[in-house]
């Protein structure tokens, strides 16, 4: 009888935690018209978004991703199949230096992005779904084969990969025809 409180306890901890992480990547309304109109036309892109590479255009905070799938060249696979979950990283998670420097080496570029890209859809609802049934923790695959650990750290989402390397979810469901980017606050690096 005390597994059974414990284990309705530690459920019904691991529900408000959840609703708590994916309430604080909500974001805000302002007052502001500018503000209104580019919520509006993001809303609209993201809606018109053919595939997943549409969807991750549909955000300018994620412009060096973009960026980034252009130059490996993945957006041609990234356009066709799927679904696939991005976690992209946002603008602000590698210098424009940085960027620069991983564009000129396509290949090790591709490989890094791989490591972003899993199998499946992951929206915020089935993020939840999997963090609830894996009791705090789930794990995903890349499109190349990499495991990517999905876990609560305090009352954010965190994705660690195999190296070590993570990031925290801060912008969910940008969604495209294939697939889902979700916006992340680091790069996810392979091991060197």
């Amino acid at each position: 009888m005390k597994r059974s409180i414990f284990a309705a306890a530690a459920l019904l901890i691991l529900n408000v935690t959840a609703s708590r992480v994916f309430a604080q990547t909500t974001p805000t309304t302002t007052t502001t018209t500018d503000t209104t109109k580019k919520v509006a036309q993001d809303t609209a892109k993201v809606e018109s978004a053919t595939d997943v590479v549409g969807a991750l255009a549909s955000n300018a905070d994620y412009s060096d991703a973009l960026t980034a799938v252009k130059a490996a060249k993945l957006d041609s696979t990234l356009k066709t199949g799927g679904p696939y979950t991005i976690f992209a990283p946002h603008n602000n998670a590698l210098s424009p230096a940085k960027v620069d420097s991983l564009s000129k080496d396509p290949a090790k570029l591709a490989t890094i992005l791989k490591g972003h890209v899993v199998n499946g859809k992951y929206g915020k609802k089935e993020i939840i779904a999997a963090l609830k049934a894996g009791k705090g923790k789930a794990t995903v695959t890349t499109i190349d084969g990499q495991t990517l650990t999905l876990s609560l750290a305090g009352s954010k989402l965190q994705i660690t990969n195999a190296a070590g390397s993570s990031a925290q979810v801060t912008l969910f469901d940008l969604i495209g025809a294939n697939g889902i980017v979700n916006g992340i606050n680091g790069v996810l690096l392979p091991t060197k």
